[in-house]
């Protein structure tokens, strides 16, 4: 019995330290709860004895109202009305939940009431291998170029898988060849990037496409994979790839900037011209949510926001940009973007349903040193912290609040930022002077006279950053230039930015093509040598078809399809027996020679670029048909000769006419002459009575007759003979004693006058006899007299004939 009573006694006081002990347990137990489950487990599964944990038997959970109050929008978690496990609500998809984040934790908070305490419990989510590795792009096609020398790397479209840790990508691998292989590249943050290296030269000629597979597997158990076909295709030679102007675009993005802004751009300079120096640009990597968020232009370069952007959402992208010439090759530049945070989003208070209150009676309670919390703020404010529980604060005012006694002013502590750290311009040449090529735009996050830029280029200021062209470019003249532009703030001191803008010259068709040879034949200029010879050909008459006969050789100063030439024959006496190359400019026949064609043939070839409007020039060449050299010397020599200018022709025109005038008018001159020598004096002379002759020997000018008078006064006498007054009129007896020499050159011809008895030189005795005229005057006034005598005349003898008739 004793026995028995002392069992009682130690089962009682058992009871009672458990009774003492089991409150203490309870209060002991910690407020945060861990628990690690792995993710896709289904609907009620057991997460944890959450109830248990926190030191509830099933009995007392009416009592204590164990309920989650807090967690996320989804309930992915619930607790057991009867036993208070916490169990999975909805599936839980790590990779949907956390991303990349790792480790990926779910918080939730839980209350009991009487006596009201708060459990913090934290759910660990442990990943699976539950998403295989997968390529943006199953198929990837490839341009090489077979110039590509061996060890040019390419990269390759990198594989994506969710998982992570173990379950990640792990490593790639590539079909056997003997022109490929595989370099795989591990980045800082641990992805790996696999690339295509050329081991060996490639040759279109004897294989023109190449098939590989690329496979990337994960480290998960089992082992999950995925896999890409390459096909790759081989090009002509193409010696300049592009060439971007940086390796890594380094972008930040403010996260309020529109839809269709601007964001950034590529660009990238190829030294080749025509198609090959043409880029397109496009996305070689990057991932869906980006590729929803902007948009590339394949011919600017343009990036442009396409989506929204939210920093809460998304920090950072990453792209993958490839410049590709018309030739075929490509380069590749990173694009790493950061999304700037903006004050966009107001504070979140969430306010707990609770109400508990608080007896007088209640006690401090301490959690040990490994639950304080240390929490203050900094500065003199009118504002203190109250702890709440465990990092739960509530900020409660000290003091009253005067709004009038804090004033914020804004000083000038932002410089500018240019939207784009480098501008670029397209203008073609030949533009008009003052044509706007682009306009700048910089930000400044001061307010007022602070924030207000003006803009500045080479000493000249303007406001809206418009960048204008002061004279028209020349394309052959200059491609392309670049000049800063300073964008300045208001603020005192002022605060500045620059940026550059590189302006790119396109090409217009403003150059016709030059023919170098056949050269054109040049006329002889004034006072000369004579015309250069026309280009000649020979060509045998044994010619077969295809037969090169000349190389027409032409250039054009401008680039691109401007510059293209093509030639076309558009003139020839055998339209079937020549024919030119379309882009050659080879002169070849068309068929065989026969004897029924011309000898001589003249081809007329036009030379045509490729521009809009398309320009042309014109070559002429002369093709001799002949066995050999000696054959056609004979036409050879018969070249025509140059035609002369018009001017030529004319001053030509005029020299004959007048040659032709002076002939005839010589002519006519010996006629008349003759014609005076037979007949004798002139009848003029014989129409004067004897008295008016005088017995010196007269000298009558030559081009004297009745009814003109002479364009000429000159009175000629014999020299050495004084000559009187009534010299000049002679009677008519003495009229053919005078030689006709003696009239039509003035001379005496040695025979003495019938009544003169003056020697020679000598004046006449005679004091009656008329005088001779002394001078010009004399002589003129004389004709007068012999004139009206003769024409006195003339009319008595016509009155007297009218009064015979009557």
């Amino acid at each position: 019995n004793s026995g028995s009573r002392g069992a009682a006694r130690r089962v009682v006081l058992l009871v009672a330290l458990l009774a003492v002990l089991l409150p203490l347990c309870c209060w002991a137990a910690p407020e945060r709860l861990r628990y690690a489950i792995p993710e896709e487990l289904s609907r009620g599964s057991l997460v944890g004895p959450l109830a248990r944990d926190v030191g509830l038997n099933p009995a007392e959970l009416p009592v204590r109202q164990l309920r989650i109050v807090s967690g996320d929008e989804k309930q992915y978690f619930s607790l057991g009305a009867d036993n208070g496990n916490l169990l999975v609500n909805e599936r839980i998809d790590r990779e949907d939940i956390c991303g990349d984040v790792s480790p990926c934790v779910l918080s939730l908070e839980v209350v009991v009431e009487n006596p009201f305490n708060i459990y913090h419990v934290s759910v660990a989510i442990h990943d699976i291998n539950d998403n295989a590795p997968h390529f943006d792009r199953e198929f990837v096609a490839i341009e090489m170029i077979e110039s590509t020398p061996p060890g040019t790397r390419f990269p390759l479209d990198s594989c994506r898988d969710p998982d992570i840790g173990a379950n990640s990508l792990k490593n790639y691998q590539l079909t056997p060849s003997p022109l490929f292989s595989l370099v795989v590249k591990e980045s800082p943050d641990g992805r790996k990037h696999a690339e295509l290296l050329l081991e060996k030269n490639l040759d279109r000629e004897k294989e023109r496409n190449h098939h590989l597979i690329l496979t990337a597997v994960d480290g998960g158990n089992p082992v999950r994979s995925g896999t890409a076909q390459i096909k790759i295709d081989v090009i002509d030679a193409n010696d300049n790839p592009p060439l971007f102007t940086k390796e890594i675009y380094k972008i930040r993005l403010l996260e309020n900037l529109p839809e269709g802004s601007l964001a950034f751009q590529v660009k990238a300079t190829d030294g080749d011209e025509g198609t090959n120096a043409d880029i397109t640009y496009c996305f070689s990597h990057i991932a869906n949510s980006a590729r929803q968020t902007f948009s590339l232009d394949p011919r600017t370069g343009d990036v442009k926001i396409t989506g929204p952007l939210d920093y809460e959402d998304v920090k950072y992208y990453e792209a993958t940009v490839e410049g590709k010439d018309g030739g075929g090759l490509s380069a590749h530049a990173k694009v790493h973007i950061d999304i700037v945070d903006v004050n966009d989003n107001a504070p979140s208070l969430t306010l707990l349903p609770i109400l508990n209150p608080v007896p007088e009676d209640s006690v401090p309670e301490d959690s040990g040193d490994n639950g304080e919390v240390t929490c203050n703020i900094e500065g003199d404010l009118p504002f203190r912290l109250a702890e709440s529980s465990e990092n739960t604060y509530k900020l409660v005012t000290e003091g009253s609040l005067d709004r009038e006694k804090i004033s914020v002013s804004d000083v000038n502590d932002n410089a500018p930022v240019f939207e784009e750290a480098a501008y670029s311009a397209y203008v073609a040449e030949n533009n008009a002077a003052g044509a706007l090529m682009l306009r700048v735009h910089a930000r400044d996050a001061d307010a007022g006279t602070n924030g207000l830029v003006s803009y500045w280029l080479e000493g000249d200021g303007a406001r809206s950053g418009a960048v204008y062209a002061q004279r028209s470019f020349d394309y052959e003249q200059c491609r392309e230039f670049a000049v800063a532009v300073r964008a300045q703030d208001g603020g005192e001191p002022a605060r500045s930015a620059t940026a550059t803008v590189h302006v790119f010259v396109l090409d217009r068709n403003d150059n016709a093509p030059r023919v170098l040879w056949p050269a054109a034949a040049s006329g002889a200029g004034s006072g000369g040598a004579g015309a250069s010879a026309v280009p000649f050909e020979v060509v045998p008459r044994s010619a077969e078809a295809g037969y090169l006969v000349a190389k027409m050789v032409a250039v054009d100063a401008d680039a691109g399809r401007n510059a293209w030439l093509s030639y076309e024959l558009v003139q020839a006496p055998e339209p079937g027996l020549f024919r030119v190359g379309l882009h050659s400019g080879e002169v070849r026949t068309a068929r065989a020679v026969s004897e029924r064609d011309v000898s001589k043939q003249r081809l007329v070839a036009v030379v045509k670029d490729h521009g809009q409007p398309a320009l042309s020039a014109t070559a002429t060449l002369h093709v001799v048909l002949a066995e050999s050299l000696q054959e056609a010397l004979p036409e050879l020599s018969e070249q025509p000769a140059v035609a002369a200018s018009p001017a030529e022709l004319q001053f030509s025109l005029v020299l004959a006419l007048a040659l032709i005038s002076a002939l005839f008018l010589l002519s006519v001159a010996l006629a008349v002459l003759s014609r005076l020598r037979r007949a004798g004096p002139p009848a003029v002379l014989r129409c004067l009575d004897a008295q008016r002759f005088s017995s010196a020997g007269p000298a009558v000018p030559a081009d004297f007759c009745e009814g003109t008078l002479p364009s000429s006064y000159n009175l000629r006498v014999a020299p050495g003979r004084a000559v009187t007054e009534s010299a000049w009129l002679l009677p008519p007896a003495w009229l053919h004693s005078l030689a006709t020499e003696d009239l039509l050159s003035g001379e005496p011809s040695g025979k003495p006058s019938p009544s003169s008895s003056a020697g020679p030189g000598q004046p006449s005795d005679d004091p009656g006899a008329p005088q001779v005229c002394k001078n010009v005057i004399d002589v003129l006034f004389c004709r007068i007299i012999f004139l009206n005598s003769s024409s006195k005349k003339k009319k008595k003898k016509k009155k007297d004939v009218l009064g015979s008739n009557r």
